[in-house]
């Protein structure tokens, strides 16, 4: 059974036409439908999903609390060191929904950090990611190093640079995939 890992930024908060029907596919399909418990894209998408009743649907948590989980569905509670906070702490649901997922269906505002992790992770591990990218109204299939290069051209230089510094996105696609190099830009 096809697992999707939806995620997105957190400043996005509205489903729009198009989204809803990549969420109508999912339905139809029957796939299995991993979610975190954020606020913004993740809320949105689990308040589409209740208004649908899709049952379909496992909802990662940190620790024992969930901050949203609208449709009652299955929980997954994560557990981190008591060490991790912030990003680093939320970043480990994320991973796990990563390696349980088949695909990945992102709705990013070519700003949050958190969201772009989530396609790096799922591209390390040679899985497709379906982008919605909000500023541009448009998605992107992504199943390579090279597919992301072309995605953050959508991001200023500024951006660009601390995402390479957080992330080093060149380093950990390029053991994956040799044909990335976002020092070219």
């Amino acid at each position: 059974m096809n697992k999707i890992f939806f995620g997105g930024s957190r400043r996005l908060t509205r489903l729009n036409q198009a989204v809803q029907e990549r969420a109508e596919n999912i339905i139809a399909q029957g796939y299995t439908v991993l979610i975190g418990d954020a606020n913004g894209a993740d809320k949105s998408m689990q308040r589409y999903l209740a208004e649908k009743n899709y049952q379909n649907v496992i909802v990662f948590c940190m620790g024992s609390v969930c901050r949203n989980n609208i449709g009652h569905w299955q929980t997954r509670y994560i557990t981190a060191d008591k060490d991790k906070k912030g990003f680093g702490y939320y970043s480990i649901k994320d991973q796990k929904m990563s390696e349980e997922a088949t695909y990945g269906f992102m709705m990013w505002d070519a700003k949050s950090k958190g969201t772009l992790n989530n396609i790096i992770n799922l591209l390390e591990r040679q899985k497709k990611v379906l982008v919605y990218l909000s500023s541009e109204k448009e998605f992107y299939n992504l199943k390579s190093a090279e597919d992301l290069r072309i995605l953050l051209e959508h991001c200023d230089k500024e951006t660009l640079g601390r995402f390479e510094k957080l992330f080093q996105i060149t380093r950990r696609l390029n053991s994956k995939q040799p044909q990335l190099d976002l020092t070219q830009s």
